[in-house]
């Protein structure tokens, strides 16, 4: 496995800045849809939304059409129909926004959970290539592992009900901003607070955070990932506090393709684009125009 220590030095056109700043912080995203280009869907984790792709999203849009969708029971998104909260569900929500679109395939580039529902669409045929970023997933069906994951996110919910009931104080108050990028990041001075208070947004309005975590304990486990033939990017976060790699990166480490980057993104945490949408937007950047080196006979 690699080790990334490069800086990025991609730059966000002027307009996409223009429209982040102007941007109402405390509003729910539908989706982000910006920039020209080959298609490119950026998928969020667990309890986030497309609020934390948005500098990512911007730095790409140079160069790709990007669309960032909230998954069903986040916030901005759609409800979550009861009983379809698994990862094949997930997958089949935003494989219906990819019919609605036009978009027969695209890239794809998810964080954690993101990176799960990735590869189940990548297995259905959607991907043109796959940027798993700290993806979940990564462990045995029954196991303590398992378990661990399930029991971390549960610990979150007396949190996130008392959290709801103080509203905007919990959101922008210095304590649980500081308790979210512990969690999430390595460099918290890397993060804007706007960032941080819309990831407290969206964990306080996951309405799938409960049927979530009892669906996962009984989910099937991933199935084997040395049968994916879309072109894939490993990229585990140094400094990660919610899926150590150690643990949690085992199989993707072992069972993905020879031929799969893997990298190992130096100074971060769990959700890399809050502290470093450069390096990011790089890396994920860097491995869709690869793809266009491949002459293919149509």
């Amino acid at each position: 496995m690699t080790s990334d220590t490069s800086k990025s030095t991609a730059a966000a056109p002027r307009s996409a800045r223009a429209r982040t700043a102007a941007r109402t912080d405390d509003k729910p995203i539908k989706a982000l849809h910006l920039g020209s280009g080959d298609p490119l869907m950026l998928l969020h984790g667990f309890m986030l939304s497309p609020h934390c792709w948005e500098r990512t999203a911007d730095r790409l849009s140079s160069h790709c059409e990007v669309y960032a969708p909230a998954l069903p029971g986040h916030w901005g998104g759609p409800p979550a129909e009861r009983g379809l909260v698994g990862v094949g569900a997930l997958a089949d929500a935003i494989e219906a926004q990819l019919d609605e679109m036009g978009w027969r395939t695209c890239h794809i580039a998810g964080n954690s959970l993101g990176a799960w529902v990735g590869v189940e669409l990548a297995r259905r045929g959607r991907a043109r290539t796959l940027t798993l970023i700290a993806p979940a997933g990564g462990w045995n069906v029954p196991s303590l592992t398992q378990f661990r994951v399930g029991l971390k996110f549960l610990s979150l919910v007396p949190l996130v009900r008392i959290g709801r009931r103080l509203g905007g104080f919990a959101t922008d108050n210095v304590i649980p901003q500081r308790f979210a990028l512990f969690l999430l990041s390595k460099h918290a001075s890397a993060v804007p607070r706007r960032e941080i208070a819309n990831v407290l947004r969206a964990a306080l309005n996951c309405t799938a955070m409960l049927p979530m975590i009892a669906g996962g304990l009984r989910a099937p486990a991933l199935a084997d990932l040395s049968d994916l033939v879309t072109p894939v990017r490993l990229l585990l976060s140094e400094y990660d506090r919610i899926i150590p790699n150690r643990v949690y990166a085992r199989r993707y480490l072992k069972e993905l393709p020879d031929s799969a980057d893997r990298i190992l993104v130096n100074g971060v945490g769990h959700v890399p684009m809050l502290e470093a949408p450069d390096r990011i937007a790089t890396l994920i950047a860097e491995h869709v125009y690869a793809s266009r080196n491949h002459l293919r006979a149509v």
